[in-house]
């Protein structure tokens, strides 16, 4: 009884306040975005365990993570938001590109190659992400990009893992590559981004009851060797040339044949993935799909 007064106290005392929109709102005490879960956190993740055992166990992934992924992200943020800013998560619908992900403006028809695509075909075989980079998911991702909040890398991280089982056949992945950052920028930022998105997910599979095959993520085979300016603001051909010959690879024989999965933060034009994919696959790798948040 104590322990439930002392809580309520420092509820009304301390509420939670929203990172994207700053106003105060009172949160669940615990929930799965929790590093550490506390002992009553799997009754409270049942939402989000079914939704990802629904996914495994059914033929229609992608329509079944469209159609529950609005209530999976609510719970998700629900310890970071306040319940009106995550009523704005927005998720990639069809029609969008078979190859690269991205939606079409016209909200008609099916799901085809581009024309992007089409007139510059990417070095990756498909592209998917999670959300759309706008609104809530955008103010998000920059609170944990550019404002430090790491705490927001484990929610993250089961969103984009549920993208993950929900698009491709973990079966068929024989390494996780985040796409790395240069030394100066890692040490300026203090924490590579599309690392900490993957970095878990053996640990929240398991959290999930998720069975997982041991798929290594690996941090050092793709490096950044040399600075480039930030994508933001280039036009397309200046991304291109901004980021071209920016990668290389440590050690060939880990890449040799393997099926990969390269892991971004966001995707904008692709430059950047479709660049260290042509380096990964010129080093021997057997073919590469790409992940990222937006």
């Amino acid at each position: 009884m104590l322990i439930h007064i002392a809580k309520a106290f420092k509820k009304a005392l301390f509420p939670t306040r929203c990172l994207v929109c700053g106003s105060f709102f009172h949160s669940i005490e615990h929930n799965i975005c929790d590093v550490k879960p506390g002992p009553t956190d799997a009754d409270r993740s049942n939402l989000v365990q079914e939704f990802i055992k629904k996914i495994v166990s059914t033929s229609a992934r992608d329509i079944y993570y469209l159609d529950n992924i609005h209530n999976v992200f609510n719970k998700l943020m629900a310890h970071f938001l306040c319940p009106n800013c995550t009523s704005g998560f927005l998720p990639v619908e069809s029609p969008k590109c078979s190859r690269c992900g991205m939606m079409f403006k016209s909200r008609e028809g099916k799901d085809h190659i581009c024309g992007e695509c089409l007139d510059s075909p990417k070095r990756f075989q498909m592209a998917r992400s999670a959300g759309i980079y706008k609104d809530t998911l955008m103010a998000v991702i920059h609170c944990f990009k550019y404002k430090g909040k790491i705490q927001l890398s484990r929610p993250l991280g089961t969103l984009l893992f549920a993208a993950f089982v929900s698009f491709w056949d973990k079966m068929n992945i024989d390494l996780i590559v985040p796409v790395p950052l240069h030394s100066k920028k890692l040490r300026m930022r203090g924490f590579n981004p599309s690392f900490l998105l993957v970095k878990d997910w053996v640990s929240i599979a398991k959290f999930l009851n998720v069975r997982l095959p041991d798929i290594p993520v690996n941090i050092d085979v793709l490096t950044r060797r040399r600075w480039t300016e930030p994508q933001t603001g280039l036009g397309r051909k200046e991304r291109l040339a901004n980021i071209k010959n920016a990668f290389n690879i440590n050690n060939d024989s880990k890449i040799a044949g393997k099926r990969i999965l390269l892991v971004d933060d966001v995707y904008t034009t692709g430059a950047t993935v479709n660049e260290c994919s042509k380096v990964l696959l010129k080093g021997g790798a057997g073919r590469v799909a790409r992940a990222n948040f937006c």
